[in-house]
């Protein structure tokens, strides 16, 4: 088997374990004995929960074919995403789990929270309040509180003490999932680059629902195997793609099939900007994930004042990548990404940038006109060559 027939098979496997909600690896986890935490987005410091012994698992509703179940909780203004979660939860495709530990990242998210407690009553679950602005000691503060609130939850529920040992043994761990995973998103800069977009996507999306050790060894391997592939030659257009919580490879491929190679993100769910951080380890480790997770991530609309920030990381990750256009995508009735979306235009108004914004639901089912209008950017860019 050479590099690239490796490549795809690495990809491939990613894929196959992010096409259902409880997949082969996670299965024989729970046949070891092992235990499950469901997280509702990335706001909540898996480093903690991998140090309970627990394993943290970001919850996608994938495979839903229906929302019935939340039309009784739920309104015409909730995004479809809350609602896909929930009718899964309630249908028992999260049944898996030993506990939920959700944040108030949006008023959505919230009440898909509060439904889920009150009504399927999860044996554990925790709300951790996640403060909405960067700024000042006093906000990475109260987060340490609520992060050591967290701990204090876990080991009631679990009977387990999270010591200082092995806090630190599972921030090296998850540093080195976000080290890996930023040499593999460093390649993809590359003219010729050795993954596509959709792979990408299955890359990151596999390291949220999988032991994190057997994750680490697979990547590892992946990045030295991209290290001098041949790399992909076949497309007209390179892309940037920015958005909140997209986690469909059927949506990226729909983007890729035009010749608009996905060659960077700033991607609130899943791409580089839950990467691009590193915790450290000196000092009151509490109170470093706390400033690494509000203070050093990049910014995404959900912390107010961070908007010039916001946008200064996405255009330097576009000139990195090269990028000849960028994508917006947003999942409608989202209130934080739709005002973001009124801001990406003024930028791009200003600067006469390339760009393309669609809208997708959270199951992703506009193939043909994704494909179509992807089809007309790509034209209109690459008019006199790229």
């Amino acid at each position: 088997m050479d590099k690239t027939e490796r490549i795809q098979e690495i990809c491939d496997g990613f894929r196959e374990l992010c096409s259902v909600p409880y997949n082969e690896s996670l299965k024989a986890y729970k046949e070891e004995g092992g235990k499950i935490v469901g997280t509702l987005y990335n706001q909540v410091p898996e480093e903690l929960l991998t140090a309970a012994g627990v394993l943290p698992v970001r919850l996608r509703a994938v495979g839903s074919t229906g929302a019935e179940a939340a039309d009784a909780r739920f309104t015409q203004v909730n995004c479809s995403l809350v609602k896909h979660f929930y009718d899964s939860a309630a249908k028992g495709r999260f049944d898996f789990i030993d506990g939920l530990v959700s944040t108030n990242g949006c008023d959505h998210v919230r009440k898909l929270h509060e439904n889920w407690v009150s009504v399927l009553k999860p044996a554990y679950a925790h709300m951790l309040c996640f403060p909405k602005r960067q700024g000042d000691d006093l906000q990475v503060t109260q987060l340490t509180k609520e992060i050591k609130k967290l701990k204090a939850s876990l080991e009631e529920y679990f009977g387990v003490e999270i010591t200082d040992e092995a806090l630190k043994n599972a921030i090296v761990l998850h540093n080195r999932t976000r080290e890996l995973q930023c040499a593999l998103y460093d390649l993809r800069k590359k003219e010729n680059p050795p993954i596509t977009g959709a792979q990408m996507l299955a890359v990151m999306m596999a390291g949220t629902c999988m032991p994190r050790e057997a994750y680490n060894a697979q990547l590892e391997e992946l990045v030295e195997l991209c290290q001098d592939a041949e790399g992909i030659t076949d497309y007209k257009a390179r892309v940037v793609v920015y958005g909140g919580e997209i986690d469909s490879i059927d949506f990226f491929e729909a983007i890729e099939s035009q010749g608009a190679l996905i060659v960077a993100d700033s991607l609130g769910g899943y791409g580089k900007r839950s990467a691009d951080m590193q915790i450290s380890l000196e000092g009151d480790l509490y109170a470093n994930i706390a400033n690494a997770y509000l203070m050093e991530r990049p910014a995404e609309p959900r912390l107010h004042g961070t908007r010039a920030a916001r946008w200064e990381y996405l255009e330097k990750v576009a000139e990195e990548a090269n990028a000849d256009g960028y994508i917006q995508t947003f999942i409608p009735i989202c209130d934080l990404w739709g005002y973001e979306r009124v801001m990406f235009a003024t930028e791009v108004e200003k600067k006469g940038l390339n760009c393309l914004v669609l809208d997708t639901e959270y199951i992703f089912t506009a193939s043909g006109q994704t494909r179509t209008r992807v089809q007309a950017f790509v034209e209109s860019i690459t008019e006199g060559g790229r």
